[in-house]
């Protein structure tokens, strides 16, 4: 079922409407920043985080309104849009851009946002029956600066890594950072289980400060599973035991193969039912 309708700057519009002009910055230089997030039986989940995260980016990239847009926002425009759309579990966007003219310098920092709801059947989260097979995409590092970990709407790289990954006939491809350390995926953050410790980019290694990256922290500390975020030498690949991806919209996805080397899923599998008892 395609989405009826979206809520363009607080006015509900059909979902096919043109409503961005050639002048709208993030079209033109990608000046904005979004939020990929989960609706389940009509509610949005881990809001209080979601919120934490876009407003911090909002001032990380110095677009005025950030205050608005906490979890009481991102609670009644979904409620809103998902009882317009009939949809009670979906994978809602809020794309939130700075509503200026200007060329590289804004005439102001003005906020616009787009809020979209693409229907989904599942009630919960499903770990893959499928591992995933991966490879290193290794032509273009990611840069390491302070807004490395804002889910900008600037992403050439992932989508060269999504380029290289269809190219390649692979399921997802990890990202690396300008040093050449393990970074993310092209759209999750990436877990590593090694001699008993599971390990993860640090933020200052220029991953995306992945929502779920944080829940799947604290449910591994709450059950006692050791957790480092460090440095990562993509080698470690030939060595861990089990490989996982992690997003706001499918939870966990566990990797089945790199190469030759092939995982197991026993961590991400219990980490994703603890997930789901939230």
């Amino acid at each position: 079922m395609k989405p009826a309708f979206i809520n363009f700057n607080d006015e509900i519009l059909p979902a096919g409407s043109l409503v961005l002009s050639t002048a709208n910055r993030s079209f033109k230089y990608g000046d904005g920043l979004f939020e990929s997030m989960r609706l389940m039986k009509g509610q949005l989940k881990f809001t209080d985080l979601h919120a934490d995260r876009l407003q911090r980016g909002m001032k990380a990239l110095k677009i005025d309104g950030y205050s608005q847009m906490d979890t009481w926002f991102l609670k009644e425009r979904t409620e809103v849009l998902a009882t317009r759309n009939k949809c009670k579990h979906g994978r809602l966007r809020l794309t939130v851009y700075r509503d200026a003219e200007g060329l590289y310098t804004p005439t102001q920092n003005k906020m616009g946002f787009c809020m979209e709801l693409q229907p989904i059947d599942e009630p919960r989260y499903f770990l893959n029956d499928k591992g995933l097979i991966m490879d290193v995409f290794t032509e273009l590092g990611k840069p390491l600066n302070y807004l490395s970990n804002v889910k900008s709407c600037n992403a050439l790289t992932y989508v060269m890594a999504g380029l290289y990954k269809t190219q390649n006939r692979l399921d997802d491809a990890f990202i690396l950072n300008q040093n050449k350390f393990l970074c993310e995926a092209s759209s999750s953050n990436v877990f590593v289980w090694y001699d008993n410790h599971l390990y993860t980019p640090a933020l200052s290694e220029g991953c995306v400060e992945g929502v779920m990256r944080q829940v799947v922290i604290n449910l591994a500390l709450q059950n006692n599973i050791p957790v480092t975020e460090a440095q990562i030498n993509p080698e470690i690949l030939y060595e861990a035991d089990e490989v996982f991806l992690t997003n706001a919209t499918r939870g966990i996805q566990w990797v089945m193969g790199y190469g030759v080397k092939r995982y197991f899923n026993k961590v991400s599998r219990f980490l994703m039912d603890e997930l789901n008892k939230l």
